[in-house]
């Protein structure tokens, strides 16, 4: 027993000079837990910093939206094909889900290919045409049709900036890897570009994901608690499930999002400077990229052996190992591995092992050698292990607020963690020392990335698949340049028709107006009046004399008697503001829908259009009716001198600021085009008796021809640009079958086809969940105002969804994102509609004025020209390009068709004292 116990004392002698010479070397090294938990918070603050718009250009940790958003479920099936690249070898698999009863039954083919050494140094499109050519060998080998389309997703292991599912922008290289040619490109495309160069095969690259990433989502699949993933091998690298509403660089804020961590840059901007030691240092100024990924030096397996190595050849040359003898191998860079080190540490044959590696190292080592440089190799990866687990109890810290559950299960993958149990279980205890109140399992990956990898590409094709239904539909309303053309062509042949309304207004204002007038504007839902002065051609009229009476919805569809008495109300109301009921002033009356007038004063309603759809009244004079109606009220007098259409009157208003403008449009709840014409290229306006206002010889003068373009269509001619959505917004309206073009272009259709076409994708079930929103059912539920703020450029799907929320509609991010694509189709091919109209009216202009070139101002107007941010720019790039020899200059009209209206009246009367 003595003996025993002698033996014992001698090899715990023997030990302590080496093994307290290695504590004493590598005490740095060894970190404590409050040095672990300032790491710790290190990190976190990193992870904030990069997920900022703000901070992440200076952040060193990149914090990469990957775009992977949804959690497994039964829908995932058939057969997919995976790409894993790594470091110096790729890996090939073709998974089968769900091919038996059980849908989580995951069958997978797979081979692992070693890229050529030289490869890694060549050009890049050499590398992705070896594995191009790899791949086509792989799908003969194992009878995969190489005529159908295969989905695959690409997994690439190193940091990428995606800005989609399906692309990434190569940030660097990592490793050893230093392929020239890639770097800031898309590593998809080079791939997809080496599948093309090759031929042969039919593949669909759907998803870039991050090795970490497909680890995750290959345990998420047996496990829904698996949130984070872990890479632990020759590098190192982490992702976890965000909140959305944490994400700058994405919008939405609602749901999860992974992120990518590429952590292995962690320190690269100083902060683990206190944590470097001299070996560090020695590693990373020996390694192909000094300066850059300090973590992943520190504790990934391609770089701790060589740690391991540095601090045994430090003792050797200091005489504390192998009695001061260094060997030519312990002096070689890449001598001890990762592999050496996982067997160094081995449980059962660790002392041994290590012997064999010191002897293969061409020493002759002694027990207390092997024991000490067992000791070394425990520190290095014992740091290693210490300071993941920091980092991870920081992203586990981050994520606990958002979870319902304590328990919460990390994906792990990587030949350090796999091929190391020590390694691993002090991976584990360190956890759970820094966050005792969180229960962490640890799970490996039964196969490595591929399961993920087909799960992500089950998700991007049932996205893709929607994106191209959604895009598919909003296609159908763009509209070819050879479509404008042709609409335009239609317009000319209606402006030389004889359907066209004649204004009787000839004589543009020339500064001499003079007189008191009352100006009424009859619409399709209000009355505005307004008392104006003209002192020598300038108009004087303030706030105090203007008044908006909005008609009542159910006055709409009564009699025509009746709709006018209220108009007739409204006037003696406003005559007892300004105090001049007992007054007979000269009115100007301007009308927003169609009448045929015989003089300046008369106008026969053709028919009732907009929301009004009075029983009667059509066909019969407006001002009669008018003054009926003050008659039957018997408390003021009416003297009305002329009737304009508003686009005449918006027109000749701008007119009196720009000479130039002889062209009028609006585009609100209507669309209306008027334009001053050559009275010798009018066919029946050539009889003097139509214009008794006409002086002899003055066949000279132009006169405002009102062009009826909301009728273009109305004779089928525009069906090739007229949508099932366009069929049923006719089918609903007062009007069927009427004012074809108007519906297609008006404010107060556009916002219907766009509900038409929403609650057409939600019953298809690509919008709201398949769910028909009861507020999607409301007709008019898109006004012009919630149309416009959707289809601004500047404004987000959260703002979006914010819109959707006030008119009673709920949907995701991505239904935002769609509901938004659909606003601008159907806002676009309105906004080109009416350009093409416009450009054939100044084009004629052109053309009966004998001039190659016209140079001349368009009035504008109407709530969807004015308020929608998109619609004007359209309508002016449509103009531009269909009629290249106009100038056309848009003027906004600030005050409505009652001022041009009011000046219709002061030059039709001889002129009043002021």
């Amino acid at each position: 027993m003595f003996a025993v116990h002698f033996v014992s004392f001698i090899i715990t002698k023997l030990q302590e000079k080496p093994i307290n010479k290695v504590d004493e070397l590598l005490r740095a090294m060894c970190l404590q837990d409050d040095q672990l938990k300032d790491v710790s918070l290190l990190f976190q603050a990193e992870m904030i910093k990069g997920l900022s718009s703000k901070s992440r250009a200076v952040a060193a940790v990149k914090m990469l939206p990957t775009h992977v958003c949804s959690n497994p479920n039964s829908t995932e099936r058939g057969p997919f094909l995976a790409l894993d690249l790594g470091e110096s070898t790729f890996k090939i698999q073709r998974i089968s889900l769900g091919d038996g009863m059980d849908y989580k039954e995951v069958k997978i083919q797979e081979k692992i290919i070693p890229i050529p050494k030289q490869l890694l140094n060549d050009r890049a499109d050499e590398l992705f045409n070896f594995v191009s050519r790899s791949l086509k060998q792989f799908m003969h080998e194992k009878n995969i049709s190489l005529v159908r389309q295969h989905p695959l997703t690409f997994t690439f292991s190193f940091p990428c900036e995606q800005p989609a599912l399906n692309q990434g922008v190569l940030l660097n290289w990592t490793k050893n890897v230093r392929t020239p040619g890639l770097r800031g490109k898309d590593v998809a495309h080079a791939l997809k570009s080496a599948i093309e160069r090759t031929g042969g095969m039919d593949i669909d690259i759907v998803a870039l994901v991050n090795d970490s990433v497909a680890t995750m989502m290959t345990c998420r699949f047996d496990d829904p608690q698996c949130d984070v993933g872990l890479i632990i091998g020759t590098g190192t690298n982490a992702c976890y499930m965000e909140e959305l509403r944490h994400i700058d660089l994405v919008e939405g804020d609602e749901g999860q999002m992974c992120i990518n961590i590429e952590w292995g840059a962690f320190g690269d901007d100083g902060a683990l400077d206190n944590y470097i030691t001299e070996f560090d240092k020695e590693v990373d100024a020996a390694s192909t990229n000094p300066g850059i990924q300090s973590f992943e030096k520190m504790v990934s397996s391609m770089y701790l052996g060589e740690l391991v190595r540095l601090v045994v050849l430090k003792m050797a040359k200091q005489g504390l190992l192998f009695k001061g003898c260094v060997s030519n191998a312990l002096k070689t860079k890449g001598k001890i591995t990762s592999s050496h080190i996982a067997a160094i540490e081995d449980a059962q044959r660790g002392l041994q092992n290590t012997k064999d590696i010191l002897m293969g190292l061409d020493f002759t080592p002694s027990v207390e050698d092997c024991l000490a440089v067992q000791h070394v190799s425990t520190i290095v990866t014992n740091r290693s292990s210490s300071l993941i687990a920091a980092c991870l109890s920081a992203i586990l810290t981050r994520i606990k607020p958002n979870r319902r559950s304590t328990h919460v299960t990390v994906a792990v993958d990587g030949e350090l963690y796999k091929r190391n149990p020590q390694y691993s279980t002090r991976l584990q205890s360190a956890v759970q020392k820094l966050i005792p109140e969180t229960c962490v399992r640890f799970v490996t990956s039964p196969c490595g990335t591929g399961t993920g990898a087909a799960l992500i590409t089950v998700e991007a094709k049932q996205a893709a698949w929607k994106r191209r239904q959604v895009d598919e539909t909003a296609s159908l309303f763009k509209l070819s340049q050879e479509q404008l053309s042709f609409v335009k062509s239609r317009m000319r042949v209606k402006l030389e028709s004889e359907t066209n309304m004649s204004s009787f207004v000839y004589n543009l204002p020339n500064g001499t107006e003079s007189g008191q007038y009352l100006g009424l504007e009859l619409g399709g839902t209000r009355v505005r009046a307004v008392l104006v002065n003209i002192r020598n051609g300038q108009l004087h009229y303030t706030n105090l004399y203007h008044k908006i009476y909005e008609l009542p919805p159910q006055l709409l569809h009564t009699s025509g008697e009746e709709f006018f008495d209220h108009v007739a109300q409204c006037i003696s109301d406003f005559l007892d503001f300004v105090g001049m009921k007992h007054t007979c002033l000269p009115a100007a009356l301007t009308v927003s829908f169609p009448c045929e007038q015989t003089t300046t004063d008369k106008g026969n309603v053709l028919n009732w259009i907009k929301r009004v759809k009075a029983t009667s009244g059509e066909g019969q004079d407006v001002v009669t009716m008018l003054r009926e109606a003050t008659d039957r009220h018997a408390t003021f007098d009416l003297d009305v001198v002329a009737v304009v259409n508003e686009t005449v009157g918006m027109m000749i208003a701008s007119a009196h600021d720009d000479p130039q403008c002889k062209v009028g449009l609006i585009v609100g709840s209507g669309v209306s085009v008027c334009y001053m014409e050559e009275l010798k290229n009018i066919k029946y306006a050539l009889k003097k008796e139509n214009f008794p206002e006409m002086k002899d010889g003055d066949i000279t003068t132009r006169m405002c021809i009102i062009t009826e373009c909301g009728r273009i269509g109305d004779n089928g001619s525009l069906d090739d640009c007229i949508t099932p959505y366009d069929i049923q917004v006719d089918l609903n309206s007062l009007h069927h079958g009427k004012k074809r073009f108007e519906k297609l272009t008006s404010g107060l259709h556009v916002g219907e086809v766009v509900r038409q076409v929403l609650l057409d994708l939600s019953r298809r079930g690509l919008l709201f969940k398949g769910h028909e929103n009861t507020a999607l059912k409301t007709p008019g539920l898109f006004h012009i105002n919630s149309l416009s703020q959707i289809d601004s450029g500047r404004v987000g799907v959260l703002q979006v969804r914010s819109i959707l929320q006030q008119l009673g509609v709920e949907g995701s991010c991505d239904d935002c994102a769609f509901v938004k694509e659909v606003c601008g189709a159907v806002s676009r091919r309105a906004a080109q509609l009416c350009g093409a109209v416009v450009a054939a009216v100044v084009d004629q202009m052109r053309e009966n004025r004998g001039s190659s070139n016209l140079s001349i101002t368009v009035a504008a107007d109407g709530e969807l020209y004015k308020l929608h941010p998109q619609f004007s720019i359209l309508l002016k790039e449509t103009v531009k390009s269909l009629a290249p020899q106009c100038t056309v200059t848009f003027l906004t009209s600030e005050e409505g068709s009652g001022k041009g209206a009011v000046l219709v009246a002061a030059t039709t009367l001889p002129k009043q004292k002021t």
